[in-house]
Parts: structure tokens; C-alpha cells; sequence
């Protein structure tokens, strides 16, 4: 039966029956290739293209070597190597040429993806007003970069044709140096193989050439009306913000002299605020209707003398929570006010240093390609994509910016409470930015406590109560009035090009005074590039924080990254609410750097220019004030896992601690003194002896309850037992944490029983598992 030939290359995509050796009994054996996009993958049958691969080589780093005959052979520096078989010379000739070609654009496309983190380029032209500007934007983009990897075919080619011409040439002068001899054979086969060559590639530059000149032709006429649109529509913009700055202008000189011609402050009011709402929806229906992505709401500042009258009723704040504002700036909290200097006499001293990182390359594609869509706990990593601290340390992060709940304490309003509460909600975010690396997965039983009592007046707890799921129940008191609780489970799935992460769980936050009780979750991670490119990360999603005791509630909204958008990237925004709905305060900024807020003093609905029709909300807002901004990392992170400062100290050694802890973890401190290959040993150690003990104990469980039921006589009581029927085959409990009902919530959750911080006072650590 003859072979079938391979299909001619069509675009990015070459496919075919090759054969491959196998091993010394089968020899080669006929497999089928396909090559897409820089990879070089086989399947025993066509039909197994769905499901089952059997092998990729990544081109960009491969080399491609030519053997005698029909043979070739392709190899990424030892790990693997195809020994390949066409089924004549010509066709060998043209995978050699498809693999050269793939394997140059694949080289250049990582060459690309390491000079730039990122798809966005702040030098992009704007985009046009509605969604017509925005298809003629996306339809001139999608032709440029087509053109572009059409331009790079025409290099490549080129580049092909002169290296092969070159070839042909020197045997062009061999053969006609030789005499007929036996080596004139092997000559003129030799010719014939490159003029094959020569002839394939030159083919291929010739198409390359006609979908240039195609393409070229096909939008040359498109692009020039969209850059006449694009022209038009900004000397409209031009004008109209012209005319805008003329009539506000107006409005304010007539604004002002109504003002001082009113003598009454009724008088004051009836005139201020019709002028007011006027240029509200003349902002709203001629200025911001022009922005690309319609937001919830719209913000525009209010006129000063809103917050100095105290007998205006149009802003919904009476005069007696203007101090609150002032409340929101004033400076830290003191630390101690008895004996400062014997207190910091007493705080020890913190690292600030780690060991480097070391430079250990890893093949990912090797270890990711058989793992897509399964969750990310149950994969075997290596420690080579972990950073040195465990998940339970990573939570402890959360407190990092805890002034902000020490500030919040202090609050007389609840409103302004929520401002802190949900700032704080945002910040524990920020130290993700560079962070790409994986935290260690805790084993059942561990601990990590974070005693920051004397420094900052707060400690905490962390403890894995399960295994799978994984979940990790937090507490953390503080002197200050503050109690932080949270039990997380993360869910993740790796998708092939990007990694999701998806916490679930509630987290709580108790304040003393006033008996407020705020909770919120946690929004969607997602790590970008896992196979090619630089990892980047974005928080996307939305989160409601309520105040069960007063029914307030604030509304915050990451906005997803989007290469089309001139937005701010990572950029959060909120509307804090009443338990009636009326805003008043204003949130915005960036999960990675700051929060602002600013104070509602009115709001009014806008036209229909949202989306589906939907009306925007307009804020006229007083001036913004920040609430939180980012600490600076320390000097050197990029060399040590971009730790923050309070990362940084985490994982030091410390007396006194649980043997649970996980300091005392081996396998995470042999990663951060940099021994790898010894940490990888002693984490399959670890997750070998955490399996075998949940063996044992589910033995045990099982064979409890058989000689229960086997002692007691079946009766109808018995068969209606529940706990006969449903019990469990892993009888685990927690030891600083007890299973629950949350009142708030109705979740079943663990809640921090007491006896740690006791223990750790008495040295006694009798009840704790073995786990290290």
C-alpha cells in the first residue's frame, strides 16, 4: 500500500505520515506528525489528534540534523530526540524545509515574548468613538499583524534561499571539478537534492510573495478610510472638547454670581444645584460618552462650596460627619504608649536578606503537557516552580497591610470603616504582581504562626484541616480591636496557556467596637504565558463587602486586562452603599499600587449610554484622598522570589515555635539555602509519608466502624443512623480548630478553638502529628 503524501504546508500548520524509530525490535514504525505553531507533536493515528499525544518537540530550541537517504533527526539538547524516516527524498525535503521555517519563527517569537512581559503597548493608536472605531481598530490591527508574519515568511525564505543557493553552488563547482570516477554518482545525487531543495524553498518564498501582495492589495483602500475616520473623528473631539471647556467656564462664572447674589442659604441651595445637575448631563451625554469602555458609574467633582455649607441638604451628610474626613489622614497608630523605649529595646531584629535564587533551567512543556485540565493540588511539581515559603505562610501575607484594620478600629463611622475594610480587601492582592512562583503545599497538620504582638500588636494562626480538598483555616486577633478569621480553598485548573485560581471561602473581619462584622472572598488569579513568554499576572472578578450589622455594603470590581483598552491596567473600582443603597463614598485605584476615595456629595442618573442600554450613575465626588499605596520592595528582590519585606522574614528560624510549623518544614528549607535536587528528595519523602498515614488512618476508620455495627444488633434505630450510613472514610480533625456552622454565613468552616498561643507559653506540644 502506498503512502500517502503529505498535504502542502498551509499557513502555520504542516501535517503527515512519517516514520519513526521506536525502539530495536519494532524499528521504525509510521506514525503521524503535525507542526503548528513552533511545535512538533505525533500520534500513532490521525484519530488520536483529539485526546492523545504521544510527544512534542518545542522547535525554538531544537536542532534539525540531516542523515543519509531518506533520514532525518530532531533533538532539543538531549531530553528528546525524534530519529525520523521519510518515505522518499523529496518529501524529506519538505518537512526539512517546514521544520527550518517553523523553528526560525518560533525562535523569534520567544525572542519577542522576553522583551516585552506583556501584549500591551502604551504607543498603540487610540481607538475610535463606538464600536464601529473600535471593529475599524480591531480589523487594521488583525491586518498588521498578518502582514507582519507574512513579511517575516518573505525574511525567512530568503534567508533559506541564499544558505541553499550558497550550497548548490559549492557542489555545482565540486562536480564540475571531478572526473568521471565512482564518486560522480554520489555528486549529481548530491546536486539533485539541493536543486530539489532550492526549488521547494523558492516555491514557498513565491507564495509567501502573492499573499503579500494579496493581502496588501485586499486593505490598502479599507485602511485609508479608516485612517480618514480616525482623522475626522479627532478634529470632532477637538471641537467638542473646545466647546465644553467654553461652557463650563460660563457655568462657573454663573454659578458664581448667583452664589453672591443669594443672600439666604436657601436661597443659595435652590439656585446651586439646578446649575449643578445641568452640567452633570452635559459631562455625562457630551464628555464621557466618548470613552471606550463604558464604567458602572461616572465620577465628576463637586463644587467646593458643597462640603462648607452645614444647612445643605443636597449632598445627604449633615455637618456633624465632616470630622470623619479627618479621621482618615491622621497619622499612624503609636505602638506603645508605655515604656517606648523598653519596647524597642525588646523587638528583635528582622532579616532582610535570603539566599539568592539560583538559575536552574527546567523544561516546562516536558512536565505541563500531560497535566492540562487536571487541578493544580494534585499535580507532582518540582520544587524548581515553588518559592520558599508555604500557602499557609502566603495567607499570613494577608496582615501585611494591617495598619489599615488598626485604622478602621478607630473609626466613629461605619461608612468610613468600610473604606478601610475594603482598601485592605484590595491590598492583599499587591504582592502578586511578580510573584509567579508556586507556594508549598502544606501538609495535613502543619501550622505557621505569625507573632507580631510586640511590633504591631496582632498575631496569628494558620493550620491545614485538609488535604483534599486542600483548605487552610487562618485566625488573627489583635490588641487593637480587630479579629481577622478565614478558612481558603483554592481551586485551580491549568488551561495549556494560562493558569486560573480560583479561592473559595469566606474571610471575616470582627471589629470591637461597635460589634461590626464585614466579610468578602476572594477574586480569580490568573497566570499567563505558562508555555512561551515571560508569566504575568491579573486579578480579575468582583467583590461585595457587607456589614452584617449595619447592612452596609461595598461593591468592588477588578477590571480584567485588555489589550484594546486605554484604561489603567489592574485598575479596581467601588461604590460604598448604605443598607438603603445611597452611595457615598467612592473608591478607585490599582490592586498593585493605591487606593483612593472620595466622598459622595451627589449623585443623579445619566442618559442610556451604558451598555444594553443600562444608565450610568453620576458622582459628583470632593477631592480624592488616599487610603493605601504599596510598600517599596526591598533592594535585590528580583533576586530573591520578589519578596516584600515581611516575606522576607517568614521563613526565619525562630524559638518556640509548633513542631508543626512550617519552619521546620525540610524540604522548603533546603530550597531556600538553594540545595534543589536535595529539597525535591525530601518533598517526595514528605508527600510519601503524609499518603501512607492517611492509609492507615482510614484502616483504622473502617475497621471502627465494622465492629460497631458488628456488636450492636440491626435494628430500625440503627438503620436510620446517619452515622451508620454516611460515615467518613477519613476521620482527621483539625487540633487548633474546630468544624462549624458560621452564623453569618451558613458555611460549614473551621473556627479557632484556643489553647495555641497557651501551649506555646508552656512549652508543650504533646498533641501535635508527626509530620515532618
Amino acid at each position: 500500500m502506498s503512502e500517502p503524501k503529505t498535504p502542502t504546508p498551509a499557513g502555520d500548520t504542516y501535517k503527515g505520515w512519517v516514520f519513526k524509530w521506536t525502539n530495536y525490535i519494532k524499528g521504525y514504525q509510521r506514525r503521524w506528525f503535525v507542526l503548528s505553531n513552533g511545535l512538533l507533536s505525533y500520534y500513532r493515528t490521525q484519530a488520536e489528534m483529539g485526546h492523545t499525544c504521544r510527544g512534542t518537540i518545542n522547535l525554538a530550541t531544537a536542532t534539525i540534523t540531516v542523515d543519509d537517504a531518506c533520514n532525518f533527526v530532531i533533538s532539543n539538547g538531549g531530553a528528546q530526540t525524534y530519529h525520523l524516516k521519510a518515505s522518499c527524498e523529496v518529501e524529506r525535503q519538505r518537512w526539512i524545509t517546514a521544520l527550518e521555517l517553523a523553528k526560525a519563527k518560533a525562535a523569534c517569537m520567544q525572542a519577542e515574548s522576553d522583551d516585552s512581559g506583556d501584549d500591551f503597548s502604551p504607543s498603540s493608536p487610540p481607538v475610535a468613538h463606538g464600536q464601529g472605531g473600535r471593529t475599524q481598530n480591531s480589523e487594521v490591527q488583525s491586518a498588521l499583524r498578518t502582514l507582519g508574519s507574512k513579511v517575516e515568511d518573505l525574511s525567512t525564505c530568503n534567508d533559506l534561499i541564499s544558505k541553499h543557493g550558497s550550497a548548490l553552488q559549492r557542489s555545482l563547482s565540486e562536480l564540475d571539478s571531478l572526473r568521471l570516477t565512482g564518486e560522480a554518482g554520489d555528486k549529481i545525487r548530491q546536486v539533485t537534492e539541493r536543486a530539489t531543495l532550492f526549488r521547494i524553498t523558492s516555491n514557498a518564498m513565491i507564495n509567501a510573495c502573492r499573499d503579500f501582495l494579496a493581502l496588501a492589495q485586499a486593505h490598502s483602500k479599507r485602511w485609508q478610510k479608516a485612517l480618514q475616520a480616525e482623522r475626522d473623528q479627532r478634529v470632532r473631539l477637538e471641537e467638542t472638547l473646545e466647546q465644553l471647556a467654553k461652557q463650563h467656564n460660563n457655568l462657573e462664572r454663573a454659578f458664581r454670581g448667583a452664589a453672591q447674589a443669594n443672600a439666604t442659604a436657601d436661597n443659595k441651595s435652590s439656585a446651586g444645584p439646578g446649575k449643578g445637575e445641568a452640567s452633570d448631563e452635559d459631562d455625562d451625554n457630551e464628555f464621557f460618552d466618548a470613552m471606550e469602555e463604558a464604567p458602572e458609574f461616572i465620577t465628576v467633582p463637586a463644587d467646593p462650596h458643597f462640603h462648607k455649607r452645614s444647612n445643605s441638604n443636597i449632598s445627604g451628610f449633615n455637618s456633624e460627619m465632616c470630622p470623619d474626613d479627618q479621621s482618615l489622614n491622621e497619622e499612624p497608630l503609636v505602638m506603645n504608649q508605655e515604656s517606648p523605649s523598653q519596647e524597642l529595646i525588646l523587638l528583635k531584629k528582622r532579616r532582610t536578606r535570603i539566599p539568592d535564587k539560583p538559575n536552574y533551567s527546567l523544561n516546562l512543556w516536558s512536565i505541563m503537557k500531560n497535566c492540562i485540565g487536571k487541578e493544580l493540588s494534585k499535580i507532582p511539581m518540582p520544587v524548581n516552580f515553588n518559592e520558599p515559603i508555604s500557602m499557609l505562610q502566603r495567607l499570613s501575607e494577608d496582615l501585611e497591610y494591617h495598619e489599615l484594620l488598626d485604622k478602621a478600629s478607630k473609626c466613629q463611622s461605619s461608612l468610613e470603616q468600610m473604606c478601610y475594610v475594603a482598601a485592605f480587601s484590595v491590598s492583599s492582592y499587591s504582592t502578586t504582581v511578580y510573584r509567579t512562583g508556586k507556594p508549598f503545599n502544606p501538609l495535613l497538620g502543619e501550622t505557621y504562626e505569625l507573632d507580631r504582638r510586640r511590633e504591631s500588636g496582632y498575631r496569628s494562626l494558620c493550620e491545614q484541616v485538609s488535604h483534599h480538598p486542600p483548605a487552610a483555616a487562618h485566625h488573627a486577633i489583635s490588641d487593637r480591636g480587630w479579629t481577622l478569621r478565614q478558612e481558603i480553598t483554592v481551586a485551580s485548573k491549568f488551561r495549556g496557556k494560562y493558569l486560573s485560581i480560583m479561592p473559595l471561602g469566606t474571610i471575616h473581619a470582627i471589629f470591637e467596637k461597635g460589634n461590626n462584622h464585614y466579610t468578602w472572598k476572594k477574586v480569580t488569579t490568573t497566570v499567563h504565558n505558562i508555555i512561551v513568554g515571560k508569566l504575568w499576572i491579573d486579578q480579575s472578578g468582583e467583590i461585595d463587602v457587607v456589614n452584617h450589622t449595619t447592612g452596609d455594603r461595598c461593591h468592588l470590581k477588578f477590571a480584567p486586562y485588555s489589550y484594546f483598552s486605554r484604561d489603567v491596567a489592574r485598575k479596581v473600582t467601588g461604590v460604598v452603599m448604605d443598607k438603603d443603597g445611597k452611595a457615598h463614598y467612592v473608591l478607585s485605584g490599582t490592586w498593585d499600587e493605591k487606593m483612593e476615595f472620595s466622598r459622595v456629595m451627589q449623585s443623579s442618573r445619566g442618559g442610556e449610554n451604558g451598555t444594553e442600554g443600562k444608565q450610568k450613575t453620576v458622582y459628583q465626588t470632593l477631592k480624592a484622598r488616599e487610603v493605601w499605596r504599596r510598600n517599596p520592595l526591598p533592594e535585590g528582590a528580583e533576586t530573591m522570589y520578589y519578596f516584600t519585606a515581611l516575606a522576607l522574614t517568614l521563613n526565619e528560624l525562630e524559638e518556640g515555635v509548633a513542631p508543626t510549623d512550617s519552619r521546620r518544614r525540610p524540604d522548603q528549607r533546603l530550597m531556600e539555602d538553594g540545595r534543589w535536587e536535595e529539597a525535591n528528595s525530601e518533598k517526595q519523602r514528605l508527600e510519601e509519608k503524609q499518603r501512607s498515614v492517611r492509609r492507615e488512618r482510614e484502616r483504622e476508620a473502617a475497621s471502627q466502624r465494622t465492629s460497631s455495627q458488628s456488636e450492636e444488633a440491626v435494628d430500625e434505630d440503627s438503620l436510620t443512623d446517619p452515622s451508620l450510613k454516611s460515615a467518613p472514610h477519613d476521620s482527621y480533625q483539625a487540633l487548633w480548630f474546630e468544624r462549624c456552622e458560621d452564623r453569618i454565613t451558613g458555611e460549614q468552616i473551621h473556627i479557632y478553638k484556643g489553647g495555641y498561643w497557651e501551649a506555646k507559653d508552656r512549652g508543650s506540644w504533646e498533641g501535635c502529628p508527626d509530620i515532618f
